[in-house]
């Protein structure tokens, strides 16, 4: 009975975790699409305070997945084998893409003082693939661990 009550408050856990990210990340796409748009045909972004509400909700999604979902996994809580094999073998993948975002978070933030937005559409545009990228490798693991077992 009380393995049964751990494993029915993991999967809670694991299923709040999952909402979450993909609140942030519905937020995100919303967001990207928006200053995608605002930054077409070699304009910038109108609107700094979208381009900084972009850069926010982009590095919250990064970390809802790293410090949620892969801490979750990588620190053993997870008992399921093929969810821990899946995780073992996209995440280094996931971690590029994590990389690649910060550094776009970094070179585009709004608090950066040597912020020149002159390669921003070409960097979106590989920020979107990498999220792309990203997506249908947490589709992947989110469908496993949504598997009832």
């Amino acid at each position: 009975m009380k393995e049964h009550l751990e494993k029915t408050q993991e999967r809670r856990s694991s299923n709040e975790l999952i909402q979450h990210m993909l609140k942030e990340r519905n937020q995100l796409l919303s967001l990207l699409l928006k200053v995608s748009e605002e930054g077409s045909e070699g304009a910038p972004v109108k609107s700094v305070a979208d381009l900084e509400e972009f850069n926010q909700v982009l590095v919250d999604y990064i970390a809802a997945g790293h410090f949620g979902l892969y801490e979750r996994i990588s620190e053993g809580k997870e008992r399921r084998k093929a969810v821990s094999e899946q995780a073992v073998e996209i995440y280094p993948r996931i971690e590029q893409t994590t990389e690649i975002t910060l550094a776009f978070d970094e070179k585009y933030n709004p608090d950066n003082s040597d912020n020149a937005l002159h390669n921003f559409q070409e960097d979106l545009s590989m920020l979107g693939e990498e999220l792309t990228t990203r997506i249908e490798l947490e589709d992947k693991l989110i469908q496993l661990l949504l598997e009832p077992k």
